[in-house]
């Protein structure tokens, strides 16, 4: 079997049979292609060490970093590890193949009193009634409020918020489904956006939508939001706008990108960050949380982390401002 023809059957496997999240699927195809641009086409059982060994290097060559390179390594391990249990491959030559050690960097994480000064701002901006100004604060209130993934929010629908409870239910990575709580501040702005900004937005239709994503000015287009298997495995359709909770300037189910361009321009001054995405406000959910004194495990929870040890990185957050803190404090620091 040639390559190209593996690596489609293993791409089916992922999204069908293993389910992973559509845009996961396209991190796996861009480096086997990758692979393919380099190897060519070769019968899959003739692929050797050195080969993999050569579009490491080239990848190291084009700068790319060892986060990156790790990834690669593992997403050939998986595609051959799949081949063998089909007989595809008599031997597995990833098998060999050295992952480099990912470096560490700890996330950026926005103060609380600067975040403070943001959804004030963004709720001074709310108060004259435009429907995306309202929109744009129940977002970054939500964001912040639930530590949910900017995937998550975007495919939000309707029936997905309990307002009595004031708890999301979510569906995360690998269509996996929890149930999280939201503070009292994002429950009134969600509110507001649902009462008065949401109607107008319906009103607008179903087109493609273009708007920045806020008031404040135009910015990256919104694309429909793609989710991980939510219209297989719930029958419905996620970009329909129908059932959203947030749209777009048309009338559109709300994109990723907008809400990337969102807290870019609103959060991103507020760190230093010239290119800031909504992960930020869900690593700052996280710190802090624990910097409240809430329990590891409560906080995996809540992110929808599947390891407590990749919860525990918010850890280290802390314990790097406990020391500045003890820098900046103590005569004997």
């Amino acid at each position: 079997m040639h390559t190209s023809a593996a690596v489609e059957g293993y791409l089916t496997h992922l999204a069908d049979v293993r389910r992973l999240a559509p845009a996961t699927v396209r991190a796996y195809r861009s480096d086997l292609l990758d692979l393919l641009e380099t190897l060519g086409d070769p019968p899959l059982d003739d692929i050797e060490v050195d080969d993999l060994r050569e579009w490491q290097w080239r990848a190291a060559q084009a700068g790319r970093s060892k986060a990156t390179a790790a990834r690669r390594t593992s997403t050939l391990r998986g595609f051959f590890a799949w081949a063998g249990e089909r007989g595809l491959v008599a031997a597995d030559p990833s098998q060999r193949l050295v992952s480099p050690k990912r470096g560490r960097t700890l996330p950026t994480v926005a103060t609380a009193d600067a975040l403070d000064e943001v959804l004030a701002a963004s709720a001074a901006q709310a108060v004259n009634g435009d429907a995306l100004a309202l929109r744009d604060h129940a977002l970054l209130e939500l964001l912040y409020g639930s530590g949910a993934r900017v995937s998550e929010v975007c495919s939000l629908d309707l029936d997905d918020i309990d307002h009595d409870r004031r708890t999301l239910r979510l569906h995360g990575k690998g269509d996996k489904e929890r149930v999280v709580p939201f503070g009292l501040p994002a429950e009134r702005a969600v509110q507001a956006y649902l009462v008065r900004g949401r109607p107008a937005l319906v009103a607008r239709g179903g087109g493609d939508d273009g708007d920045g994503g806020g008031s404040a000015g135009p910015s990256r287009a919104e694309g429909p939001s793609r989710t991980a298997g939510r219209s297989s495995a719930r029958g419905d359709n996620v970009s329909s706008p129908a059932r959203a909770v947030f749209l777009g300037a048309k009338g559109a189910r709300l994109g990723p990108r907008a809400v990337h361009a969102l807290v870019s321009r609103t959060v991103g001054p507020s760190v230093g960050a010239d290119a800031l995405g909504p992960h930020a406000l869900r690593h700052s959910a996280a710190t802090h949380l624990l910097d409240g004194g809430a329990d590891l495990r409560a906080v995996q929870e809540i992110l929808g982390h599947a390891s407590l040890g990749t919860t525990q990185i918010y850890t280290h957050v802390s314990s790097e401002r406990l020391r500045e803190a003890y820098r900046l404090a103590h005569p004997r620091a």
